[in-house]
């Protein structure tokens, strides 16, 4: 073993006895292991609160979504249906309606509001839409000349909205939904300019279920069937893009990518926009990431603190040990070697915190996701009832680069000021 590394451990714990310079380098072992440990905790916890609504939202939301430029809609959407299934990773692609319209109801007086309207496919959804209905169903079938309408959880709330319920075994039966109205922008138009003038035709839907997603999306969103989405808004056969499913959604930069290729070879990269599941919501994806980094850079002060412990117990130790810095040079140890024992010293501390943190983090993260141990308050009104976590090794690694190398950069100071002890001097000193 090398006599450097011998001699940085023996500097830093004595079997002995115990020292103020011992107990000041365990406080900064703790202080890394302590920071190093509530990062990877943090870290975590945001990774798994980013997968949880990234999840709720693409269950609805498409993951890569191609779309006509300037809201003019896609006149013929099976050629383009056909080209993106060409795509590598590509389940379904399958055409969507979307616009704004206005909502009311002669049963809810309250509900007066100008909504975003999608007209979709149900087949076409992710599996995962069922985990997000909090009551009836995603039913958009046309029952007894009424189409069904889902609705966002908080704004029927608000509204004393209800959803239609089916009768069960205990004997309960059927309940009917609140019927709800829609008056889009091409009806009123059109209500205003045809003659005789007359009130515009409004599109009566019941309401079949609530869902609850992130809480502003619920506000302003319902979903129609396509074919009534369609009618609503006058489009007479066109759609307003296509909303494509893949087999991983981490491919989606990929095949967004290939799509564009492939309309660029048609000669259509200027009549249609691809976008990924990340595009369609960066601005909340982008809150979140910044939640999470503005949330590790507080916690890293810890280590901070820890590293300047370490600048104090180094420098504490080279003074009390000058006579031995000078004895070990003129036994033939240089300057580099003087300078490696206390380098070896700061990578001690920061390694055997890192460990001891990077242990108890992960050691956290795994009772948390195995137990549920802590419980997230109100978890009725969510869709979890526990913190979430998901540990990412991109994350545990730069944690454990960032807290090694900030203590090997606090170790530069004591080691340079130990490598300009002159030995003549030190040992006249200490004698």
């Amino acid at each position: 073993m090398d006599y450097r590394f011998l001699i940085a451990r023996r500097y830093l714990a004595s079997r002995r006895r115990v020292t103020l310079i011992s107990v000041i380098s365990g406080i900064s072992v703790g202080g890394v292991a302590l920071g190093v440990a509530a990062l990877v905790v943090v870290l975590s916890v945001m990774n798994g609160f980013y997968d949880v609504v990234r999840d709720l939202l693409v269950s609805v939301d498409p993951h890569v979504r191609i779309e006509a430029v300037g809201g003019r809609g896609i006149e013929e959407p099976d050629a383009l249906v056909a080209l993106a299934n060409e795509a590598e990773g590509v389940v379904s692609a399958t055409p969507y309606v979307e616009g704004k319209a206005l909502v009311t109801s002669s049963e809810a007086p309250t509900l007066n509001q100008v909504v975003t309207v999608r007209g979709v496919d149900p087949a076409a959804l992710d599996a995962q839409t069922a985990e997000a209905i909090r009551q009836g169903a995603f039913d958009l079938a046309r029952d007894e000349d009424l189409p069904g309408l889902v609705m966002g959880a908080s704004l029927a709330s608000r509204s004393s909205v209800f959803a239609s319920t089916q009768s069960t075994a205990e004997g309960d039966g059927a309940t009917a939904g609140t019927r709800v109205s829609l008056l889009s922008a091409p009806a009123l138009e059109r209500a205003l300019v045809a003659y005789p003038f007359g009130l515009p035709a409004q599109q009566a839907f019941e309401v079949r279920g609530l869902f609850e997603l992130e809480p502003a999306y619920d506000e302003n969103h319902l979903f129609v069937g396509l074919e009534e989405g369609q009618r609503l808004f006058r489009l007479d056969g066109r759609v307003s893009g296509i909303d494509l499913r893949l087999e991983d959604l981490d491919e989606a930069s990929a095949v967004a990518d290939d799509l564009r290729q492939r309309l660029a070879a048609e000669g259509l990269a200027d009549r249609f926009n691809v976008r990924t599941w990340y595009d369609l919501q960066a601005s909340l994806y982008g809150v979140m990431r910044l939640e999470k980094w503005a949330a590790s850079a507080i916690l890293f002060l810890i280590i901070v603190v820890a590293a300047f412990n370490i600048v104090g117990a180094l420098t504490m130790i080279v003074i009390e040990k000058r006579r031995d810095l000078g004895v070990l040079q003129a036994m033939g140890a240089s300057r580099r070697d003087i300078r490696h024992i206390f380098l070896l010293e700061g990578l001690l501390v920061g390694g055997v915190g890192t460990g001891i943190g990077l242990v108890l983090g992960l050691a956290i993260c795994w009772v948390q996701h195995t137990f549920e141990l802590v419980q997230l308050a109100e978890a009725g009104s969510f869709v979890i009832d526990a913190y979430p976590v998901q540990v990412r090794a991109f994350d545990v690694g730069l944690v454990v680069l960032l807290a090694v190398g900030l203590c090997a950069l606090a170790a530069l100071y004591p080691a340079t000021r130990a490598a300009q002890t002159e030995p003549a001097r030190a040992v006249q000193e200490g004698a």
